[in-house]
């Protein structure tokens, strides 16, 4: 299939495709005012619970990875139809970047206090011990409790149930692999810290080669992956937690496990994986 698979949609059956979809529509890019290209399908309604594992099994002809998609609270279309992704912002490729260099940067930022810090040095360390500000390098590969796709397709169905996302939606992104697929939408869920999403996917991407990751789910600042080989450990949670807090701060910073050990113990053989910047 040639070109962008995202035009071959018509009035969201997919039946050119292949596919069995809901009513639905195209969201295009936009640059200077004029609409570009489709970059993401999206359903009028919140999906039925086992659609995202029959397109997953497809991605691989289609070229489109399922996503479950949550609105805002105060908009629920925002951002997927609202005007607000915009991959012109992604200056790079996840290829690009190296994901243990961008951790370590990341780690060296969080984890040591300045001038304008609200945390003392004694504070900040105590979050990031026993690591203190030094990065203690990526985390060891876990060990497959599950085929990856069986394991995302179980929390893609977990996910629409649990009512986590608000006014779910099922969605569509031309990507290659699941990791990319903030990149390719140009969705800015962390902008507060980085606006290059693209550095992110490359960490998705060494997630899944290391950990059976899975993205299934994004909100407007909220990413949920599947994880079919989790630390089962506590020494190997310690060092994923590392991973996590220099990927998202605010998953230590703005939570009740307010240090990297009391993160760490939720981690053990957690089947998926949640992210919030603040």
């Amino acid at each position: 299939m040639a070109g962008n698979p995202l035009t071959y949609l018509r009035h969201g059956s997919g039946h050119s495709l292949g596919l069995d979809l809901p009513p639905g529509r195209a969201v295009y890019e936009v640059e200077s005012g004029v609409l570009v290209e489709p970059i993401l399908w999206i359903s009028d309604t919140c999906p039925d619970a086992g659609l995202w594992a029959s397109l997953q099994v497809c991605h691989g002809r289609t070229r489109l990875w399922p996503l479950l998609l949550g609105g805002s609270s105060y908009e629920p279309g925002s951002p997927w139809t609202t005007g607000e992704l915009d991959p012109g912002l992604i200056k790079s490729r996840p290829g690009d970047h190296d994901a243990e260099v961008l951790l370590a940067k990341w780690w060296s930022v969080y984890a040591t206090a300045d001038e304008d810090d609200d945390m003392s040095v004694p504070e900040r360390l105590t979050v990031t011990a026993p690591f203190g500000n030094r990065w203690p390098g990526l985390a060891p590969a876990g060990t497959l409790q599950e085929d990856p796709a069986a394991r995302a397709a179980e929390f893609a169905e977990h996910l629409v149930a649990d009512s986590r996302l608000t006014a779910p939606r099922l969605g569509l992104s031309v990507s290659a692999r699941g990791a990319d697929a903030p990149a390719d939408l140009g969705w800015g869920g962390p902008l507060n810290y980085e606006n290059d999403t693209a550095q992110f996917s490359t960490v998705l991407r060494s997630w899944e080669d290391r950990f059976g990751a899975r993205v299934i789910g994004l909100g407007p600042a909220e990413l949920y992956l599947s994880v079919a080989a989790p630390p089962t450990d506590a020494d190997h949670a310690l060092r994923v937690a590392a991973e996590h807090f220099a990927f998202c701060p605010d998953n230590v910073w703005q939570s009740s496990t307010d240090t990297l050990i009391r993160y760490a113990g939720s981690l053990r053989n957690r089947a998926w994986w949640s992210f919030w910047w603040d």
